[in-house]
């Protein structure tokens, strides 16, 4: 039985790394017709077809879907490490699993979103001209971040732009920063291991 457990790991782990490859060549879209790119988008299109679907994780332009499905497959792929190398699964340890997993998600999008943010006050602070399509996509994908977090700290008082960003930032990073140790914590005490 471990073995079946081994290999079933193995093969979440690599159909984890089929969907990675299959985002990056996405990303160039003259190749996109090409015979093994072509086999590739058929194997794993669907999987993340549903997950787009079903969740719609999208800020601005960007998809996030497909990171709530890799991190699906990191879930699976550690209960099954686990149950590989014959230790006792609790319900506990697949919940700390899932929350890390979920924490995971939602660091990554913050982290983004922290980066963005960044981009846009180092534009705000140098005069970039953000009608450069460079800049232009970094406007067109903060200006939604910054009016949600501005709309939670100011209501429907208007604060400075300069202001905005920084408090924006700030609460991005303090989020992240408190976020991790609660779901650290939270996972040690699921799992009955140590922090």
């Amino acid at each position: 039985m471990r073995i079946i457990f081994g290999i079933l790991a193995s093969a979440a782990g690599i159909y984890s790394l089929l969907i990675f490859i299959r985002i990056i060549l996405s990303w160039f879209g003259n190749i996109s017709n090409e015979k093994p790119v072509e086999i590739l988008s058929r194997f794993t299109d669907p999987y993340l077809g549903w997950w787009r679907k079903t969740l719609n994780i999208r800020i601005g332009a960007l998809d996030f879907s497909v990171v709530a499905a890799i991190a699906f497959l990191s879930v699976v792929q550690s209960v099954f490490f686990i149950l590989y190398g014959s230790a006792r699964i609790t319900a506990g340890i697949i919940l700390a699993i899932v929350l890390s997993a979920v924490w995971n998600v939602i660091s990554f999008i913050i982290f983004f979103c922290i980066l963005v943010i960044i981009l846009r006050l180092i534009a705000y602070l140098t005069n970039m001209d953000i009608y450069n399509s460079f800049w232009s996509i970094v406007n067109s994908i903060s200006q939604p971040i910054l009016y949600r977090l501005n709309r939670i700290v100011f209501g429907k008082r208007i604060g400075g732009f300069l202001n905005g960003i920084i408090i924006s930032l700030l609460l991005l990073i303090a989020l992240l920063i408190a976020g991790g140790f609660v779901v650290r914590m939270a996972a040690g005490y699921l799992s009955g291991l140590p922090v």
